[in-house]
Order: C-alpha cells, then sequence, then structure tokens
C-alpha cells in the first residue's frame, strides 16, 4: 500500500502527468483537494471511494489514509500544481512517517509555469535575469526572517508571488524601491481553467489593472524586467560557435 501525493497541475486536466494520471486512475482511493482540483482532472478513476478533502481539517484526512492502509489500498492524494509547492503536504508527511504509511510524491504542473506559458514569456533570460523566486505574501503567518518581499526584492530577480492579489497595493508598495514603476508586472487568473484571465502592465498601473478585472483570489502575480522584455543577449546553448558534447567540432 501507498500514499501517492499527485500534482494535478494549475487546471487544465490535460497538464496533469502521465504518471499522475496513471495513478489516479488505478487508487482504489482518491483524497482531492476539491477546492482547486476540477473534477475533468478525476475522468476515468474506478475508485471505490472518492472523497473531496477540501471541507476535513487533517486529523480526518489521516484516518481516512490509515483506513486505506488498514484495508491494502494505495491512495491518490491529489493537489492542485505540483504538491511540494503551498501544497500543505508537509503535515502529512509527517504524519505518515509516524505511521510508517509508505508514500511517494508526483510532481505537476506549476501555477508559475502555466502562467508563464499564457503569458508567452520566458522567466530566465540573459543579461536580464537567470533567478526565478517563488514566495507568497505573509497576511495570516508571519514570514521566516530575511523572506519578506523587501529582502527578496533586493534580487531584482523574476518574482512569482502567490496568494497576495487581495494584498496588492501593499505588495507593489515594497516591490517599487526595487524593481522601479515601470517594471513589467502581470496578474494571472486561475491560469489554464476554461475561464482564466489576465492582465499585463507595470508597478505603476497594475493595481488599476487589477482593479477593473475585479481579481481577487486564486491569481498569481509575476513580476520582472523578463516579462515582454526585447533586448537581450542568445543563449549560448544555440550560440554557432559554442561547442558542447552533442555538437562537436565538426558541426
Amino acid at each position: 500500500m501507498t500514499v501517492y501525493f499527485i500534482g494535478a497541475g494549475p487546471g487544465d486536466p490535460e497538464l496533469i502527468t502521465v504518471k499522475g494520471q496513471r495513478l489516479l486512475r488505478s487508487c482504489p482511493v482518491i483524497l482531492y483537494a476539491g477546492s482547486l482540483v476540477p473534477t475533468a482532472v478525476l475522468n476515468g478513476h474506478s475508485a471505490e471511494l472518492l472523497v473531496n478533502t477540501a471541507e476535513l481539517h487533517l486529523d480526518e484526512i489521516i484516518r481516512l489514509i490509515r483506513q486505506a492502509h488498514e484495508q491494502g489500498q494505495d491512495v491518490a492524494r491529489v493537489h492542485s500544481g505540483d504538491p511540494s509547492l503551498y501544497g500543505a503536504i508537509g503535515e502529512q508527511i509527517r504524519h505518515l512517517r509516524a505511521l510508517a504509511i509508505p508514500f511517494q510524491i508526483i510532481p505537476g504542473v506549476t501555477a508559475t509555469a502555466a502562467c508563464a506559458a499564457l503569458l508567452e514569456s520566458e522567466l530566465t533570460l540573459p543579461d536580464v535575469s537567470q533567478t526565478l523566486i517563488l514566495t507568497r505574501y505573509a497576511s495570516k503567518s508571519d514570514m521566516p526572517a530575511g523572506e519578506q518581499l523587501h529582502d527578496l526584492a533586493r534580487h531584482g530577480a523574476t518574482m512569482a508571488i502567490h496568494l497576495g492579489v487581495v494584498h496588492l497595493g501593499k505588495i507593489v508598495a515594497e516591490l517599487l524601491p526595487h524593481y522601479g514603476a515601470d517594471c513589467p508586472t502581470a496578474v494571472v487568473h486561475r491560469a489554464s481553467w476554461p475561464d482564466q484571465d489576465w492582465v499585463s502592465g507595470t508597478l505603476a498601473d497594475i493595481e488599476a489593472l487589477v482593479s477593473a478585472k475585479g481579481f481577487r483570489r486564486t491569481a498569481l502575480i509575476l513580476v520582472g524586467r523578463v516579462l515582454n522584455a526585447q533586448d537581450f543577449a542568445d543563449s549560448a546553448l544555440y550560440h554557432a560557435e559554442h561547442r558542447h558534447l552533442f555538437r562537436g567540432q565538426d558541426v
């Protein structure tokens, strides 16, 4: 018996991995985060027990897993995006280890990746930014020391900010001194879902653009000079004079 923490992807049911889909369709028990995972992801399943965990607390979820373990049934524990990013799997894993219940993590497509695809952007460009910072806005809980937005913003790297659209004004205020008012900024609402929507602007006008759209939740904020960038060097990887193991001197 194994518990599979499966990343269902950002919303589009075709963005779940082949491995994740195979396991989801074969496990007799499915526990899925229904507030973020579309039911279309579950198409083709043959589970005996299908539970939306959106209204359950941790102890109730662990109780269901223990019951499946006692019956020798594999469990598909389905999370949105990639379960290792803001997936709240850490506390579940801690319980499983204490109970000696085997588990595996099946990676998924992140919301950041889906947003970059929608915006037709590469998030790491030569001479612009070679670093991507994934973070969240601290509202209900404090961030660890050194991880406040103003600390991270000093790097000037591409930044993807989760769980912060309702605090956009405060976020902009923290980023402005480090990125500048003209820094490209985008906010993507429900990336890859049928009702996906987005706005692109700068730190100077992004608040007004988002307000006009009415985005209040399930949105990702992307900030950085890589967005809509045109003036950057070509990657060395495909440069005609760049030699590597797969492209020798004779090519």
